[in-house]
């Protein structure tokens, strides 16, 4: 990667952290009426988990990837980030990963839990990091990058299979 994509990367990072109010200390407790950001409502797993991510935007994408060196897909993105973040070794595919881990109703997810689509005609054969507000971040396809995109997007809201939560808070 070179230099100037990486200032790219860290820069934005810094700025999602900004924007979410992680730069306030989390032993801090909010005062009346203050409400915190969704960094500081989760442990630190979810935190590590997204952290781990968010340094992984801008890899490529590469069918069957497994190594950030030479790209990435969906399941080896989420593999990477669980094993490197939490140390939680997770099944190689996205239809085996989704069925590692507890249910989520999509009302109740959480940073750090697995999202899953059906992007290939097929359910689970998609997966993403959920990170909160409706956004999580996933290695799309060939010819991209892994990044972050919104959930609310009609061709998510169409192809949403569920989710799981493999790292309890």
């Amino acid at each position: 990667m070179s230099c100037h994509k990486s200032i790219t990367i860290l820069l934005s990072a810094v700025a999602f952290f900004l924007s979410t109010g992680v730069a306030r200390s989390t032993e801090q407790q909010p005062r009346l009426g203050e409400e915190t950001s969704f960094f500081e409502r989760y442990t630190n797993n979810a935190q590590d988990l997204i952290l781990k991510g968010l340094e992984l935007v801008g890899i490529n994408y590469r069918r069957g990837g497994t190594n950030p060196d030479s790209g990435l897909d969906c399941s080896g993105f989420v593999q990477v980030v669980f094993r490197d973040a939490v140390g939680k070794l997770l099944p190689r595919t996205a239809k085996e990963q989704s069925e590692v881990g507890n249910v989520v109703d999509k009302n109740e997810l959480k940073p750090g839990d697995l999202v899953f689509f059906n992007t290939m005609r097929r359910a689970f054969s998609h997966v993403g990091i959920y990170l909160g507000d409706n956004r999580f971040m996933h290695a799309p396809r060939t010819g991209a990058e892994v990044r972050v995109e919104d959930m609310s997007q009609s061709y998510w809201v169409k192809r949403y299979n569920g989710a799981r939560r493999v790292v309890e808070r």
